[in-house]
């Protein structure tokens, strides 16, 4: 890597300019090829979804996955208030509205006040759930997995399967993180819900340059998906088309690098953890900085470790640190501002976000790329030591 140390970065060291020659010597460039079918039965096999179906981004694959699960204009979506705003914005594509909560420890939506919403402020008849201040149906919740921690879903999935209200995991961060303990143990995060959405952003795991794709275990759903993500023809000759779909689909040559980086998942997956294991072992030596826990209860991809501050023991707040690092050439994040707060969502409802705000305020996203190397981890900590 370069002297500067970038934040994520992807990993192109496998068969990614052979595959993508291929396309182009073979002229098949566009939405159409064998790596995007191979792409997509890749995925299917490693998450162990039933089908998968490539689409241009994450916030696409959630658009769609929100529409396939029933979401309708005036519905209500619950999603954490503590993500990356693509995954509320997918709601309002569908001309919804979210309803924000509280995140846990975890910084994902926490399952318990959740819960304690669906269970106080909202009422079931007529086989669907209906939020007492508005009147309106909540269609879906967005479970977000964010930076690859799993949410735990048990209870949830459990009491959402009673109230009709539809699970659509956002797993965009998350590809390579398997539960190891619950009801959903062995299975991978966004192969649980009704459907599930990936992402292959330039700063994922691993990427296609931007891409996704929806995973699902209903084959009526994947194959709407497809239509629906294929401007919807129902007849390819002659143009018709019976409902109104987008040009979503990925490319051929996307899906290629897709198919190269996904061969090098199992030794991108080994570095990240050996990344997390190097900063654990020895942030924990400098007071008032921690790294964020992951869960027990998932075996975690580690996509992008977090440092969380006591600005009181360490003397130096956040925006203070943050200034120092990137003057030694070391790039670093604030969590995002979350999204009650966003000018475009501010009359929104929310429910007991109070969590969220300290997650925000005291925490920073490290460097976290699969290439960073032992010279680059150890800068970094001795930059943080002072």
């Amino acid at each position: 890597m370069s002297a500067y140390i970038p934040l994520c970065v992807p990993s192109l060291n496998g068969n990614e300019l052979k595959y993508v020659k291929e396309c182009i010597d073979t002229e098949w460039v566009s939405s159409a090829g064998k790596y995007v079918d191979l792409f997509e039965q890749k995925i299917a096999e490693y998450t162990g979804s039933k089908y998968a179906i490539a689409c241009v981004n994450g916030t696409a694959a959630i658009q769609v996955s929100l529409r396939l699960a029933g979401v309708e204009p005036g519905d209500e979506v619950i999603v954490s208030t503590l993500t990356f705003i693509a995954s509320v914005n997918a709601i309002t594509y569908n001309n919804a509205k979210p309803i924000f909560l509280d995140a846990d420890k975890y910084y994902n939506i926490d399952a318990e006040k959740t819960i304690e919403f669906i269970k106080n402020e909202t009422v079931f008849k007529n086989g669907f759930t209906y939020n007492k201040k508005t009147n309106n149906k909540i269609t879906a919740i967005i479970p977000v997995h964010v930076w690859g921690n799993a949410c735990w879903l048990d209870e949830l999935i459990e009491l959402c399967n009673k109230q009709n209200i539809a699970i659509v995991e956002d797993a965009c961060e998350s590809l390579g993180t398997f539960y190891n303990n619950g009801k959903y143990e062995g299975k991978h995060t966004g192969a649980i819900g009704k459907l599930g959405c990936l992402s292959f952003n330039g700063n994922k795991i691993i990427t296609t340059g931007g891409g996704g794709m929806i995973l699902t275990n209903d084959e009526s759903l994947a194959e709407k998906a497809k239509y629906l993500t294929t401007q919807a023809k129902d007849d390819p000759i002659r143009y018709v088309h019976n409902e109104i779909g987008y040009n979503f689909r990925l490319t051929n040559i996307q899906a290629a690098l897709g198919v190269a980086q996904l061969e090098q998942l199992p030794s991108i997956l080994k570095r990240k953890k050996e990344i997390y294991d190097f900063y654990q072992s020895t942030i924990k030596n400098i007071d008032g900085l921690s790294l964020s826990k992951v869960p027990e209860y998932a075996h975690n991809n580690h996509w992008l470790n977090l440092l969380q501050i006591d600005s009181k023991v360490y003397n130096e707040d956040r925006e203070v640190l943050m200034k120092r690092l990137e003057e030694n050439g070391i790039q670093t994040r604030p969590v995002w501002k979350l999204n009650h707060e966003q000018k475009p969502y501010k009359d929104c409802q929310y429910y007991k976000v109070e969590k969220a705000k300290k997650l925000v305020e005291n925490s920073l996203c490290l460097p976290s790329s699969s290439n960073l190397s032992n010279e680059n981890l150890n800068k970094i900590v001795s930059v943080l030591n002072g």
